[in-house]
């Protein structure tokens, strides 16, 4: 069974400063499945850290290189869910944040500089824009269902897979 909070706890926040990876989930409040665009996206984010910036807040920063449906639907004022997981054999977890995000290019970002200071080295991509999630609400859940792994290493940009992709016309 899943604890509740008004903020961000303490333990919460050593758990996403930890974390090598993290997801985010927003939906448009008005969209309508269809058209090759779904209801919720979800999305991975590694080699970027999560920055715990209060209790009631948290940042990341935005890379280029896939869709921009967390912009979209934030700034169409729909909600978002970031989820960080503990993969630790010790220390099973969940942890959801609930809130709405502001999108920001990053020039215009007050937290520029900090979100600069640990930039995701191995993507390669040029930045796009800070992510700051004003957090409503936070649960932590078990995690038992989260499998025990470990980190190896952040993806390349040669490493980047493209077996799924649809190969584009040039």
């Amino acid at each position: 069974m899943a604890d509740y909070f008004d903020r961000i706890t303490d333990k919460q926040a050593d758990l996403i400063r930890q974390a090598p990876l993290f997801f985010v989930a927003t939906a448009d409040p008005g969209l309508e499945p269809g058209a090759n665009v779904g209801a919720v996206n979800v999305s991975p984010k590694g080699g970027v850290p999560l920055h715990v910036l209060d209790e009631h807040r948290i940042a990341y920063l935005d890379y280029t290189g896939s869709g921009n449906e967390t912009a979209r639907h934030s700034m169409a004022g729909g909600p978002i869910t970031v989820m960080v997981c503990s993969f630790d054999r010790e220390d099973a977890a969940v942890v959801r944040l609930y809130g709405h995000a502001t999108v920001t290019p990053l020039a215009e970002s007050p937290l520029a500089e900090q979100l600069l200071a640990a930039p995701a080295e191995e993507i390669a991509l040029p930045e796009r824009q800070a992510i700051v999630v004003d957090v409503e609400s936070t649960a932590t859940s078990c995690g038992y269902g989260v499998p025990v792994m470990t980190f190896g290493a952040q993806r390349t940009v040669r490493e980047r897979g493209r077996r799924y992709k649809v190969p584009r016309k040039a």
